[in-house]
């Protein structure tokens, strides 16, 4: 905290730090929740918690400033808990240890939190601030924005009173963000009765790690390794002689899988060749991703063999090929903002129970419909594959909104402080602008935010630099 208290502003980093020490990740937000309405009710401010746990706090404007449009500060209380596997960190338990290096904010090991804490650190900073003049502010803090976005999906009509939205949410300082993509979940089921684990066989464990990873909107055109795909791919080269005991790979539907593990019952006469091939997929890899994977790290090691129960060899073989063909990564590119990804799928969990394994995708699309091509896609080879789909989570896009008043004034205010334009741009990740919309359908909306790199995975780490600009920035299109 000492170094800390030396950061600008000073306001905004002391609330970073108390957020950091507080337990948020997705669906157990609840003690964030409580933090940000004590805070509230501590400052003397009209403070509401909804049923589903999102917090509304009013501040009114300052003096001679009431005539001014109310405006919305939006942000997201909870955080993607995600952890190098050779580090302990209980999410629901322990704070996020911060560290600074050099230029950069960053954890030990774990998720930053950034994503949305530095918005919420702001957001609490403006409250409290005597000095800051600005017109009727309402703070909307909501939950599970990152599974989910529950919060936002249950809000009720009315109960907000602004007419302008800025979303604290999105990660590039000079950027402002008028349009995001919309999500669908999508989740794949194999059922089967476990069989006994093979005689004259090994238990080894196969392993990837040394991944990036990183946010399945924000970093999917990047060209990162999937470890999901790469241990398929070698499990599919190992042939059916294997039996898969377990498999575990990925922990969150919106994060690229950085990391994939399997135990598996090698014949007592092929272990040494299958150590060969995951040594030789290793090399192959690693030339195949030079540029963006350096780190990867393919393991094949035997393990002591307890009692345990493999896969049945037919369904095996059917969840290592389906798996092998379902579609990851960009689908297209938007023809509109050819920058811009369009459609995407990310092939994020798969996860092996006593009689069941599961695979779990996330869907992401600027166009609303789009979304159905990735769903069909893997709906037809889990189907083929003898597995039953579901989906759910389904949220919207947000439309830019070509004359917006806030996107001019904040355009105007931006070059006035820095000399240059602000770009004006989409994302291709969930904003929960898409589904405020819809429940306020005349809001005029936008979204900003300070540097940020690598959310939802363990390298997430925020500029410093870049967060006292963008709190410039915001506070002087407050006072504007």
């Amino acid at each position: 905290m000492d170094s800390i208290s030396q950061l600008k502003p000073k306001e905004l980093w002391r609330r970073f730090n108390e957020l950091s020490l507080i337990p948020r990740p997705s669906k157990k937000e609840g003690k964030a929740a409580d933090f940000v309405a004590r805070f509230g009710n501590s400052l003397g401010l009209e403070t509401i918690k909804d049923e589903t746990g999102n917090v509304i706090i009013r501040k009114p404007a300052t003096p001679g400033m009431e005539h001014k449009p109310g405006i919305i500060l939006q942000t997201h209380l909870d955080m993607v808990p995600q952890k190098n596997s050779d580090k302990i960190h209980d999410f629901e338990n322990d704070p996020i240890s911060l560290r600074i290096d050099g230029e950069w904010m960053t954890a030990d090991g774990t998720t930053l939190g950034a994503d949305n804490g530095i918005g919420v650190a702001a957001t609490l900073a403006i409250l409290e601030s005597n000095t800051l003049k600005h017109g009727p502010l309402e703070a909307l803090f909501t939950v599970d924005e990152e599974t989910g976005m529950t919060g936002a999906k249950h809000l009720k009509p009315g109960i907000l009173k602004g007419s302008i939205l800025m979303n604290l949410d999105s990660e590039d300082e000079g950027e402002l963000y008028v349009g995001c993509a919309g999500g669908l979940d999508g989740t794949f089921r194999f059922e089967y009765d476990s069989e006994p684990a093979p005689a004259a066989a090994q238990l080894c464990r196969l392993s990837v790690t040394g991944l990036k990873g990183g946010h399945s909107g924000m970093d999917i055109n990047l060209g990162r390794g999937n470890a999901n795909k790469i241990i398929f791919r070698i499990l599919r080269a190992l042939g059916s002689d294997i039996r898969l005991s377990s498999i575990s790979g990925g922990s969150a539907r919106n994060a690229i899988p950085r990391e994939a593990f399997a135990d598996l019952f090698v014949p007592n006469d092929k272990v040494a060749a299958a150590a060969a091939l995951a040594g030789e997929t290793e090399k192959t890899v690693k030339a195949e991703l030079k540029d963006c994977e350096p780190d990867i790290k393919i393991r094949f090691e035997r393990i002591e063999a307890a009692a345990c129960s493999v896969i049945p060899a037919g369904v095996h073989s059917r969840i290592v090929d389906a798996v092998c063909a379902a579609p990851d990564g960009v689908l297209r590119m938007s023809d509109a903002m050819p920058d811009l990804v369009e459609t995407s799928t990310n092939l994020a969990i798969v996860k092996s129970e006593k009689n069941s394994t599961t695979v779990s995708c996330l869907m992401r699309s600027s166009v609303d419909s789009a979304k159905e091509i990735p769903a069909m896609m893997l709906e037809a080879v889990f189907t083929l594959a003898g597995a039953t789909s579901a989906f759910s989570g389904d949220y919207p896009g947000w439309n830019p909104n070509p004359d917006s008043q806030i996107l001019l004034k904040m355009k105007a205010v931006y070059e006035k402080l820095y000399g240059r334009e602000p770009a004006v741009k989409a994302i291709h990740a969930g904003l929960e602008c898409g589904l405020l919309g819809g429940i306020y359908p005349e809001l005029d909306m936008i979204s900003c935010g300070p540097t940020i790199r690598y959310p939802h995975s363990p390298d997430e780490k925020v500029h410093i630099g870049s967060v006292e600009k963008w709190w410039n920035f915001l506070t002087a299109v407050l006072e504007s």
